[in-house]
Parts: C-alpha cells; structure tokens; sequence
C-alpha cells in the first residue's frame, strides 16, 4: 500500500511543470489578400476555381512529360534535398537521446576481486588471500522529473526534429518551384534563340541582296550598311542567348543532381499557363495550417518555450536517486545461493546555493530565444503573405500584359508588311522597312520574355500556397 501511494505521489509529482502556457501568436498580416483592381480588360485575371493548391499534385499542376520527369529526377539526386533529409535523421537521433533521460538505465554488472591482505592488518598475524563475487541490477543517477525539466528537455528535441521535417518539406516544394521555373527558362532561351537565329539568317539574306544592288547600282552604300547593322545586330543577340540558355541548362543539371537529355519541346502555351495561373489563393490562413516554412516556425517557438521550463527548474532541487540490487559471495560457485542477497538505495538531492548567476543567464537566455522565436514565426508569415500578394498581383496583370505584348508584336507585323509592300512601290525608304524590322524583333522577344513572366508567376503562387509537396 505504500509503495502504490509512493508511486502515485512520483507520478503527480512528475506532471509538474515549469514550461510557459504556449499561445499561438495572432498572425501579424490582414484577414484578407490584398484585392487588385481589375485589369484593363479582364483578360489576366483567370477566376479562383479548382482545388487548392496544397492538394494539388505536381505531377498534375505540371503537365509537361519531361518537366515531371526532371521534378522526379531532382527529388531523387537534388544534394540540398539530400542534406535536408539527413538534417532530419540528426534531429531524429538527438531527440531519441534526450527521450531516453526520461526513463531509468539498467545496467547489470557481474565483478570478482582477489586481494592479498597482509599480517598486520589482521588479529592472526597471517597474510590472507580473499575473494568477492558481485552480482547486481543497479539504476544510476536517475533524475525523478518532478518538475518537468528533463520533460521540457525532450519536448525542445521532439519540437526541433519536427521544425527540421517541416523544413524538408518546404525545402522540396522550394525545389519542385525552382526546378520547373528553371525548365520553362531554359525553353524561353531556346525559343528567343531560334527566333534570333531566323531573323539572323533573313537579315543576311537581306544583306548579301542590298550589298548586289549596290554593285548593280540600284541601292546606296547607306543601305548596305544599314542591313549590316541589323544583320550583326541579330548576331549578337543569337550569341547572347546562346550563352544564356547554356547557363539555364547549367542551372537546371544543378537542380535536378544528373546529367540532362537533349532539351525538346516548346515552352508552355497560354492555355498551358491559364491553367497553371487558376489555382485559388485561399485565406491566409491557410497558410499557417498548410505552408510547412511557417509549421517549422511554430514548432522552433515550442521548443523555445519548452527550453523556458527546463531552465526555471534548474533553480529548485534537483531529486536523483542510485538504486542496486545483487548478490555476494566469496567464492563464484555460491554466487547466487539464498543468503547472498545484497541491495543498496541511495536518493541524492542537489540544491543550488551559489553558481554565480548561471541559472538566472540561463533562464533570460531562454526567454530572449523564445521572444526571437516569435519574431521569425511572425515575420515568416508576413513574408508567406507578400509572396502570396505579389504572385495573385501578378497573375491580375501579366495576362493582360501578355496580350497586349502580343498585340504589339501582330502590329509590328504588319508594319512591316505596309513598308515592305511600300518599298517595293518605291514609296518609303529602305530606312523605314529597316526601323520596322528592328520593332518587329524587339516585339517578338519580349513577347516571349512577359510569356515567361507571367508563367514563373504561376509557379510562384503554386509554391507560395503550399503546393508541390504531394
């Protein structure tokens, strides 16, 4: 009966303590995003339906064949994703170790001593020769946790190996984004490249035609060097981008962690990108529940205010207690004959008198690390809602951007084909039909560049609302 009200004491005892009542932090950010006027014609703002993107897979928000198959590759060899999954194999171990103090170690021990003692030392006058065998179960130093600090000690490690699973997650939704706008960048480079190379070769032609009329004497040496200025001009661009889609393969290979097959395909059209630009934005708070930067926040505040009750029981006793239970004999053959037994109980309480201010530096230093805690939860959160904003601004306007790019580049088209028409009649210059050659271009590659744009800003707002885990 007293060893049940001993035990039930230990165990009321032992539900003690000292952590602060964690309370989540209100969300320093709006109820709502942030509503963007309507574009000029509507046109850029695809309507919020469909499922959220939290639910959305990937491999279905991402219907290109090889991009999925890149995302797959790089979750397998990306070496940041790698070094993240091990940081969780680190935390997993360290919170094992500190789980293991809440329970008592069991040794066993089995010893044998064999000592001369000489003649003086006994009434006979005669050396002897004595043994001992030891048997014995023994607890040592087991801390009774009356006042939750090694508790506290275990929930900080569990809190910290869940914060770093978080952010394996976060980390591999980083790199399904970063891989996919990496792809798409590398197909914009390709595209703008052809279209730099075809125009190269149209300028040449012109130019080698003009440089035969100038020997006909049916054009000027203006004319010539005009078309050559375009010609050279188309050049350098053709290289640039050259060199700009290597360095995009060169990005992409790092990402995914292998070598690349030949790149094929076109970068992804508008009905590709309206459907990647539907996904719903959500509540922001969505974003607390389901974005894992901001969970892995939250959890590093829990294990920040776990450490706050471990440090203010370090200012109280500390109860510990060594317990063993055997049995002796001097010869090994009766080791474990009935009469031998041996037992020995020996609780040990510590009270702190003087450490020179260590426990109190210990506890502000909790509470500060707490507090910083709570401004990287907070400030996570502001940051998980202006991507959320900027990437829904975004998607109000680079649909209209896109069409009017392209309304652009139509016009420029046919700019060119009036002045083209006109020079042939002998009504306007070679100057003119060079001036509109040099737009139409200009149009057509920045008609690919707000395409890719507006493409990347549909990955953003994927990324940010806490897809690409699934």
């Amino acid at each position: 009966m007293k060893l049940r009200w001993t035990l039930l004491a230990v165990g009321l005892l032992s539900a003690c303590s000292l952590a602060p009542n964690y309370e989540q932090p209100a969300a320093p950010v709006a109820a709502d995003f942030p509503a963007n006027p309507t574009a000029a014609d509507g046109k850029g703002a695809p309507p919020s339906v469909g499922r959220a993107a939290v639910d959305t897979g990937w491999r279905e928000f991402f219907a290109d064949e090889r991009l999925q198959q890149l995302i797959a590759t790089a979750l397998d060899n990306n070496r940041d994703l790698r070094t993240a999954a091990l940081r969780i194999e680190e935390a997993r171990a360290a919170y094992n170790i500190q789980r293991a103090d809440r329970l008592p170690s069991l040794n066993a021990g089995l010893s044998g001593t064999r000592a001369r003692t000489p003649g003086f030392a006994n009434a006979t006058g005669q050396s002897t020769v004595g043994e001992r065998y030891d048997a014995q179960l023994s607890i040592t130093s087991f801390e009774l946790d009356y006042l939750g600090r090694v508790r506290n000690l275990s929930a900080a490690a569990l809190a910290t190996y869940l914060a770093t699973d978080e952010a394996r997650q976060a980390a591999q939704i980083g790199l399904v984004a970063e891989v996919a706008k990496a792809y798409f960048t590398e197909r914009a480079n390709a595209e703008q490249l052809a279209l730099a190379q075809r125009t190269y070769e149209a300028r040449r032609r012109t130019f080698d035609l003009t440089r035969q009329r100038l020997d006909a004497g049916a054009s000027s040496l203006l004319d010539v060097r005009s078309n050559e200025t375009l010609m050279e001009t188309a050049h350098a661009s053709a290289l640039a981008l050259a060199r700009e889609r290597a360095q995009a393969q060169n990005a992409l290979t790092l990402l995914v962690g292998a070598p690349l097959a030949q790149a094929t395909g076109a970068m992804a059209d508008d009905a590709a990108i309206d459907a990647m630009s539907a996904v719903p934005a959500g509540l922001p708070s969505d974003l607390i529940a389901r974005r894992p930067d901001i969970r892995a926040a939250e959890q590093r505040l829990l294990a920040a205010n776990a450490n706050i009750g471990a440090a203010r029981a370090a200012f109280f006793p500390r109860i510990s207690l060594t317990a063993a239970i055997g049995s002796a004999s001097p010869a090994f053959s009766g080791l474990f004959d009935s009469g031998n037994d041996t037992w020995s109980f020996a609780p040990q309480l510590t009270l702190p008198i003087f450490d020179g201010g260590r426990n109190r530096a210990n506890l502000s230093l909790a509470e500060v690390r707490k507090n910083l805690a709570v401004a990287d939860y907070e400030k996570t959160i502001q940051v998980a809602f202006r991507e959320v904003a900027d990437a829904l601004a975004a998607r109000d306007y680079l649909g209209d951007q896109v069409a009017a790019q392209r309304a652009i580049q139509d016009a420029q088209a046919a700019r060119l084909q009036l002045l083209t028409l006109r020079f042939d009649n002998g009504v306007a210059s070679s100057l003119d039909v060079l001036d509109a050659q040099r737009e139409l271009f200009t149009a057509e590659q920045q008609l690919v560049q707000a395409r890719l744009l507006r493409t990347t800003s549909a990955i953003d707002l994927y990324r940010a609302l806490g897809g690409g885990l699934r």
